[in-house]
């Protein structure tokens, strides 16, 4: 092969590499959750408008976006359910997950995580009455306990804590929500953020609820890429960097999750490495 040939070659292996990464695409399909108040909540049509989605979650992939310099106008999100997020990464049909992600040994065998970008806590929701009584985690045990297929909140109370809850399979958590206030469940228990937005949306709706406050784990919230998106991860980490370094960050959880009383976390935590 001719020497500029092979430079030429060289080079144009090069761009298409960089296309791979989200840190050199032009637009992004990002994966967000729909159905989590106050985290990413879809609130109009079409599905997937840039502005069809609220919450925290949504946030923080705007702000990653905008520091990929992506323009708004190119940014698409795509409404995910828990149990489809490795899939629908690694088959390229998104670019990335931004939704109540928990980074797991699990999980990191399948795709690669920037961030975290926030830790939570796994906490427990019930009714203000709390009929069941259930005051801490061991008390669930033989309460109906809601289970989304695809998340790890369950299994984290029945397998890694011992507790046998008796599981309700619900769609999502604002299912689970609904199951609640119906009566249909005991309790709820997943991350405290959501737990949060849960309450502060049934409180809308005149049902209260209440947050224990007895956490039991923390979970890394991560930004879901490709397996081998190096430069994406690195990119991506440096933007939620940003966002604790300028206010953002504080500002964000202030917004969404201030008045719900959480003791929220404002420092930025101890990265996943890229490599």
């Amino acid at each position: 092969m001719p020497a500029a040939f092979a430079i030429l070659a060289a080079a144009c292996g090069t761009v298409g590499e960089a296309a791979s990464s989200v840190a050199g695409k032009d637009g992004l399909v990002i994966g967000v959750q729909g159905d989590q108040p106050g985290l990413g909540r879809q609130i109009g049509e079409p599905a997937d408008g840039y502005d069809s989605y609220e919450g925290f979650d949504i946030r923080m992939a705007k702000e990653i976006a905008r520091h990929l310099k992506v323009p708004a106008a190119n940014v698409t999100f795509r409404r995910v359910a828990s149990k489809d997020r490795e899939e629908l990464i690694r088959s390229g049909a998104v670019d990335m997950v931004v939704g109540t992600y928990s980074i797991t040994p699990e999980r990191k065998t399948k795709v690669k995580f920037a961030g975290p970008y926030y830790v939570a806590h796994q906490d427990i929701l019930v009714r203000k009455s709390n009929p069941a009584s259930v005051g801490d985690l061991h008390d669930l045990a033989g309460e109906r306990l809601c289970m989304v297929p695809g998340s790890q909140s369950f299994q984290r109370v029945r397998t890694e804590q011992s507790v046998s809850a008796v599981p309700v399979e619900a769609e999502g958590y604002t299912d689970c929500l609904n199951k609640l206030v119906a009566g249909d469940l005991d309790a709820v228990s997943t991350d405290d953020l959501i737990l949060a937005g849960l309450a502060s949306e049934a409180a809308k709706k005149g049902d209260y609820m209440t947050l224990l406050n007895a956490p039991f784990s923390d979970e890394r919230y991560g930004v879901g890429l490709k397996q081998d998106d190096v430069d994406g991860c690195e990119a991506v980490n440096e933007a939620i960097t940003k966002m604790y370094q300028d206010g953002t960050m504080r500002l964000q959880l202030k917004r969404w999750f201030g008045p719900t009383g959480l003791d929220l976390t404002t420092t930025v935590p101890q990265f996943e490495g890229c490599i």
